[in-house]
């Protein structure tokens, strides 16, 4: 493919991607397939000879398409959303054709260099402390990773290096082999997988402390853990609280367990994964009440900020207990400004060495709809919440399981867990609309999470309408 080529198929790519997203409400929001679909429609090799590229656009309806989940349908209301709009998937398209890989400032110092404002910038949309932006001299700053659970991860690498190389300053005879097996992490019983999995790969106990009757961690369950483990001779070095929890979008209590922390010295990281978009928003920024407490913050604009996946933010307030944990200078990455002190090497705040040139989708996306727009924007999904909330509540047959804060409503049928897997079934089976649920204590519930960029009132009476439907043929059934 030349560049005159590239030139025309590009253009029919934008018109495909465009009708795609326009007609996107008239596809199943779930596919219709079964494991293994994929296989026997395509060769068992690579081709010998090029083929047309008429033929690759033709087998993407015929092959890929039929085993898509539409994540981005106004009928897709699971998980959480994943962020989409014009701007970022323009800003992509740029990114691989400029095709830098990041690592270091030298290896391409607009990549490194925006990624910096970038941060600030949506830093100060949060009205993070001033510790956590970078500025021209501050101590902090931000990185875009890959995901939170490379945040998490991140962080936990970064406290656990910086007690042990404490403890073995204060005792040098310490081994880090016998401080390892002494460290211990803390989270809610509410946390995401993701917290577990990273103390899994940082090899350190992690403990779940349990959640109040609001699924919030709150201080005396962590202070009584903390004195616990103390006594047995384990060494508390790191907790994670979580903003919007996955289950029911709950928030563990900033303003107790910080100041636990701080006392100490633990590393407190926030992941605010889901639940950060709407701390833009001056009416949920009270929500990240605590957050001067913490020693890193995370949040995924490619969740509810419309910048397309992957783009999740970090800040740090003191960067060099990142680099300190993962900084290594192999000649062939050195360059002549890496100790000027204006810069940052990427490369140190995380796992990979390479990095795209993600912060062109922020700067695309927040130049473009401005940060009134993307106020609009969560605003809207979480008065579409809300109606669903009310529709809920007027029959008498179903309730409301947690309080609705921002865009995700937990509900079930009155009834036995028994009756409510099988609703779920009824729904997903119909592939009208996609949910999936959550465990809350011993009820199994179902999860309406508002996600697509294209939602409406109409999607969400259309949805509320069918669940009723279902609801009513599953509970003839039950009486049958």
């Amino acid at each position: 493919m030349d560049s005159s080529e590239f030139r025309r198929r590009g253009k029919e790519m934008v018109d495909y991607i465009a009708d795609y997203l326009e007609g996107i409400e008239r596809r199943p929001v779930y596919p219709d397939v079964e494991p293994g679909y994929l296989r026997p429609l395509i060769p068992t090799a690579a081709p010998q000879e090029p083929e047309a590229y008429e033929d690759i656009i033709k087998d993407i309806e015929k092959i890929i398409m039929p085993g898509v989940t539409h994540w981005h349908s106004p009928y897709f209301f699971a998980y959480f959303p994943t962020a989409s709009s014009y701007p970022a998937m323009l800003a992509d398209m740029l990114c691989g054709a400029i095709g830098c890989i990041g690592f270091s400032w030298a290896a391409s110092p607009a990549c490194t260099e925006l990624e910096t404002v970038m941060m600030d910038w949506l830093g100060k949309m949060l009205e993070l402390p001033e510790a956590f932006l970078a500025g021209r001299a501050g101590e902090g700053g931000g990185v875009i990773q890959g995901s939170a659970s490379e945040a998490t991860l991140v962080a936990l690498l970064a406290a656990r290096t910086k007690v042990t190389r404490q403890l073995q300053a204060a005792s040098p005879e310490l081994t880090q082999a016998a401080i390892m097996e002494k460290l211990v992490a803390y989270t809610s019983d509410q946390a995401h997988s993701s917290v577990e999995r990273a103390g899994l790969i940082g090899g350190v106990k992690l403990k779940a402390i349990p959640s109040d009757g609001n699924f919030s961690m709150r201080a005396s369950a962590l202070r009584e853990a903390l004195e616990q483990d103390k006594a047995a001779g384990l060494i508390p070095f790191f907790v994670v609280a979580t903003l919007g929890t996955t289950s029911c979008c709950s928030f563990d209590n900033l303003l107790e367990v910080g100041p636990i922390c701080n006392l100490e010295g633990m590393w407190l990281h926030i992941d605010a994964a889901y639940a950060g978009s709407a701390f833009i928003c001056p009416e949920f920024r009270y929500l990240l009440n605590g957050v001067e407490f913490a020693d890193s913050f995370n949040f995924n604009p490619h969740k509810w900020l419309l910048v397309n996946f992957d783009c999740s933010a970090m800040w740090v307030k003191k960067r060099t207990d990142l680099t300190g944990a993962f900084k290594m200078d192999p000649v062939y990455l050195k360059h002549s400004h890496q100790d000027s002190g204006l810069i940052t090497d990427y490369r140190h705040w995380q796992i990979p060495l390479g990095r795209r040139f993600r912060s062109l989708k922020m700067w695309f996306v927040f130049r473009m709809y401005g940060v009134k727009g993307l106020q609009a924007y969560i605003r809207k999904h979480v008065a579409l919440s809300h109606e669903f909330e009310s529709l809920v509540r007027q029959d008498p047959r179903f309730e409301i399981c947690t309080e609705v804060i921002l865009g995700l409503v937990c509900f079930r049928l009155k009834g036995s867990n028994e009756l409510n897997e099988t609703l779920l079934q009824r729904i997903n089976s119909a592939k009208k609309i996609h949910l999936v649920p959550c465990r809350l204590r011993d009820k199994f519930v179902l999860r309406f999470a508002v996600c697509s960029r294209t939602v409406e009132s109409s999607h969400v009476q259309l949805a509320w309408e069918h669940i009723r439907e279902l609801a009513s043929s599953v509970l003839r059934a039950q009486k049958e």
